[in-house]
């Protein structure tokens, strides 16, 4: 049987040796690198200008390995971090931080009080359908909340399907995925009630903050 995505497969390995190689593979043969190392690192230069956006309460989706969310507690600041992989989970408290074993489609504590919502590392993915991902997030954060995500490096709007591989023999099941640049991502966000507050570079990366307006979440 074939294991679920994120969960027993290549990426449960690579976390806990803290390395890759690691890829989402498309049925293509097409292959995106996975950052494991630095995810497993400390927040670099880029990742401070993410936690130095973020305001109040702040809500990780994917957390992964959970540098962010470690940051912020050592900050002193509340932070929860939220992955499918239970070993993402138990790192991250390992590391310092809060984590839950759920999915952000799953009921989560605070819906609707959160200040800060973070999709960093690729997570503007998750579900294949990125309009329905930031609808859900808007349930998430307060009205007037703040979304910060990393949008892809190239100007790109693609749904598809992958699996973790890691480059021998090793994948998980399939499971569907999206890939969204800046201006997708905006526009997307403007659909379900988004606005626009602020785009930056940081470390050859792409980030967006949206603010959470009237229309978002209701």
């Amino acid at each position: 049987m074939t294991a679920p995505p994120w969960q027993a497969d290549p990426y449960t390995d690579a976390l806990r040796a803290g390395r890759g190689p690691l890829f989402l593979r498309r049925h293509d043969g097409w292959l995106l690198p996975l950052e494991v190392e630095r995810w497993c690192a400390e927040p670099d230069a880029a990742d401070r200008t993410v936690l130095s956006h973020s305001q109040g309460a702040v809500l990780d989706i994917g957390c992964g390995p959970g540098r962010l969310v470690a940051a912020l507690a050592a900050r002193g600041r509340t932070a929860l971090g939220i992955d499918i992989s239970p070993e993402a989970v138990a790192r991250t408290i390992r590391v310092g931080g809060s984590a839950l074993h759920r999915s952000v489609f799953d009921p989560l504590p605070r819906e609707g009080h959160w200040d800060t919502a973070l999709l960093i590392d690729g997570n503007t993915g998750i579900g294949g359908d990125p309009r329905a991902l930031l609808s859900r997030v808007s349930e998430l954060v307060r009205p007037g909340g703040l979304l910060i995500a990393e949008a892809a490096p190239l100007d790109v709007d693609e749904r598809t399907v992958v699996q973790v591989f890691d480059g021998t023999s090793k994948e998980g099941s399939a499971f569907p995925w999206a890939r969204v640049g800046t201006e997708a991502l905006l526009r997307h966000g403007r659909a379900v009630g988004w606005e626009r507050e602020e785009v930056w570079r940081a470390g050859g990366r792409r980030f967006v903050a949206m603010r959470r307006g009237a229309r978002a979440g209701s």
